[in-house]
């Protein structure tokens, strides 16, 4: 698929979208706590989508190449996994000290959006604190670098700029990308330099952002269940992203509440 840019009515579409994503997930983040189950989660996130009557993207999508279709509604993913984490096959409890990546995707009339945010479980160490908001910030700095006329380059090197200094591993086999009529689009939006410019954001393109930073090394290992990655020395990952359209200014974020 080549890249399309959005009408007015789509990006309408996404913003609405997009807000009811944020919502849910902002939702699902106030349920995080020791003792609770990935499953009751995965539960929740798949009850609140329909509430508004919207589809959950993630469930039963089957990406180029993977084994099986996805299992479940929303991606969770604890400590060294990356993304991609079922959370409704094995049974997982979350512990105090730990960190969660929740990623969830939404189909509202039509238009797909996409957010993930990592959350702590309880009381976490300085270091993951460290980690999480270097992540978050991490995107921003992507989000800040967005602009029509610029190369998708200048948003991969704005986040590896702004990484790199605090010696966490970028993880390089998965990115961003495209969103809106599919989940997945072209263009890749790499969170590393990798060699080319990339294709020019013109306004209109919509595209989901997502440094994925471990506390240890960039590798990255997948799991028998086709789905799971983890960082490959078994230390923690933060990832989070947003849905965001590129206009003449600068960029806009869909997945927001205000």
């Amino acid at each position: 698929m080549g890249i399309t840019l959005k009408t007015k009515e789509e990006i309408e579409i996404l913003r609405e979208g997009g807000k009811r994503l944020a919502t849910i997930l902002y939702a699902l983040k106030d349920m995080v706590a020791p003792g609770v189950d990935t499953a009751f989660l995965n539960e929740q996130a798949e009850q609140m989508i329909r509430r508004g009557g919207d589809e959950p993207s993630f469930l039963h999508y089957r990406p180029h190449g993977a084994p099986r279709p996805y299992p479940a509604a929303l991606c969770v993913s604890v400590n060294d996994e990356v993304v991609h984490g079922i959370p409704n096959e094995k049974k997982k409890i979350l512990k105090d000290g730990d960190i969660v990546s929740l990623d969830l995707g939404l189909k509202h009339n039509g238009m797909f959006t996409d957010m993930a945010i990592t959350v702590p479980v309880g009381k976490i160490s300085p270091r993951l604190t460290t980690l999480l908001k270097t992540t978050h910030d991490a995107l921003m700095a992507g989000i800040d670098a967005v602009k029509a006329g610029k190369r998708v380059s200048a948003v991969s090197e704005a986040i590896e700029d702004f990484v790199k200094p605090t010696g966490f591993g970028i993880v390089e086999g998965l990115s961003g990308h495209g969103v809106g009529h599919a989940i997945h689009e072209d263009p890749f939006v790499p969170n590393y330099r990798s060699g080319g410019a990339g294709p020019v954001m013109k306004a209109g393109l919509v595209i989901a952002l997502e440094p994925m930073l471990n506390l240890g090394t960039k590798e990255v290992v997948l799991d028998p269940d086709g789905y799971t990655y983890r960082t490959l020395d078994g230390k923690p990952s933060a990832h989070f992203e947003h849905t965001i359209v590129v206009t003449e200014a600068g960029a806009e974020i869909l997945t927001r509440i205000d």
